[in-house]
């Protein structure tokens, strides 16, 4: 009777280590491609901004500030537009990882019924056979 229950003990419990190595494979993927995300933006962001200082220290005259001006109107028009699709892509990405993570926690509970089930069935199904 011990070694039954402690069998399946340690199947149950290397079952659970499987899933959790799994769900933490998804959530890292999912960190990874936000942080990609939020990588890219920032090189973006900073590139614009480089190009903007370096017009700005270009500007001589008043028709110089005022395309600038333009310029800046149109790059934080721009900015908020791009900072928008991000964010956009990273909640899809979120929202992909949190699927997976409750396909893995359908697929442990489902697994964990099945192994409480079935030495119930073998019960029944011996003292049917007496």
């Amino acid at each position: 009777m011990t070694q039954q229950l402690n069998t399946q003990v340690f199947a149950y419990a290397k079952q659970l280590a499987d899933s959790a190595f799994k769900a933490q494979s998804v959530a890292l993927k999912g960190l990874e491609k936000v942080a990609e995300l939020q990588i890219k933006a920032l090189e973006k962001q900073s590139e614009a901004a480089a190009s903007f200082i370096s017009d700005a220290l270009e500007t001589r005259d008043v028709d110089g500030l005022r395309v600038l001006w333009e310029k800046a109107a149109n790059a934080g028009r721009e900015n908020a537009e791009h900072a928008v699709a991000v964010t956009q892509e990273i909640i899809a990405v979120t929202q992909k990882t949190a699927e997976s993570l409750g396909a893995l926690v359908q697929e442990q509970q489902q697994a964990a019924n099945d192994a409480v089930t079935a030495p119930v069935a073998a019960v029944k199904k011996a003292a049917a056979a007496k």
